[in-house]
C-alpha cells in the first residue's frame, strides 16, 4: 500500500466512527455508520444519519412550487430512509398502473394459430434450446407479420419465415417456409470446394422486401468464412 492508500483509510476510519454521543442512547448505535453503505441496506428502518437537503435546489423548487407540491405525479420523497425502502415503495405503485392494463391486454390476446416447429423429450431438463433468433417484423403496407428464426440440430442451415396477416381471419400464402444455404456460395468463394456449407448466425430485415442474414462455414477449422448476404423475399 501507499502512503496515499494509508491516509485515505485512515481519513475514512477518522470521519466515519468518531464516537457520537448523540447516538448514545440508541441501541447499537455508538458510532457514525459509512454514509454510502446505509442507504443500501435492506431495511425499514430510519437511517443513522440522513442526508443534508437544505440548498438543495430541486427541493427548494417543490417548496416555492405551488402546482408540485402536492402533486400525485412525483414519488413522495423519503429523507429517513434506504434506496430499498424507496424501490419498494416505487415498484408498488408501477404495478399498480400496470394491473389494469395487462388485465385489458390479456383478455384481448388470442391464439390465432398453432404449428408444430419440433418435438423433444418429455424431461424438460435435458431438453435443449432448440428455437433460435427469432426476429419480429411488420410490413405495414401489406399488413403482413413476420418472424424469422433457425431451428438447431437437424437444419443448421436453413432458415425460416413465418408470415401472417394482421387480420388474423385472412391468411397468406406460404404461410411458412425455409430458405437454405447449404453450398449455394462455393462458385464465389473457394471453386474447387465441394464440401462447403454455411449456417446463419444471425438475421434481421432489411426492409420491407430485403432480409440481411450473416453465415458462417460449418466445418469446424479456423479461418472459417463469414459471410454478409441480402436476400430479396421474392
Amino acid at each position: 500500500m501507499t502512503q496515499k492508500d494509508i491516509t485515505f483509510v485512515a481519513d475514512f476510519l477518522t470521519e466515519h466512527f468518531n464516537e457520537a454521543p448523540e447516538l448514545y442512547n440508541r441501541k447499537g448505535k455508538y458510532f457514525n455508520v459509512e454514509r454510502v453503505g446505509q442507504y443500501l441496506k435492506d431495511e425499514d428502518d430510519d437511517l443513522v444519519s440522513p442526508p443534508n437537503t437544505e440548498g438543495n435546489q430541486w427541493f427548494n423548487f417543490l417548496k416555492n412550487s405551488t402546482h408540485l407540491k402536492e402533486s400525485p405525479l412525483l414519488f413522495p420523497y423519503y429523507p429517513e430512509k434506504s434506496l430499498h425502502f424507496v424501490k419498494r415503495q416505487m415498484e408498488g405503485v408501477i404495478d399498480q398502473c400496470l394491473q389494469k392494463p395487462a388485465d385489458v391486454i390479456g383478455k384481448s390476446v388470442h391464439q390465432a394459430v398453432s404449428m408444430s416447429l419440433y418435438k423433444t423429450s418429455q424431461s424438460e431438463d435435458s431438453t435443449p434450446q432448440l428455437f433460435k433468433l427469432p426476429f419480429l417484423w411488420n410490413d405495414k403496407t401489406s399488413n403482413i407479420h413476420y418472424v424469422l428464426f433457425t431451428i438447431l440440430e437437424n437444419s443448421i442451415s436453413k432458415i425460416h419465415i413465418l408470415r401472417r396477416h394482421t387480420d388474423t381471419s385472412r391468411s397468406v400464402s406460404n404461410g411458412i417456409l425455409a430458405v437454405e444455404f447449404g453450398n449455394f456460395l462455393n462458385s464465389s468463394i473457394n471453386e474447387s470446394s465441394d464440401s462447403r456449407c454455411y449456417s446463419c448466425l444471425d438475421a434481421h430485415f432489411y426492409d420491407d422486401e430485403t432480409v440481411t442474414v450473416v453465415l458462417k462455414e460449418s466445418v469446424e477449422q479456423e479461418g472459417k468464412e463469414r459471410v454478409l448476404a441480402q436476400l430479396p423475399l421474392s
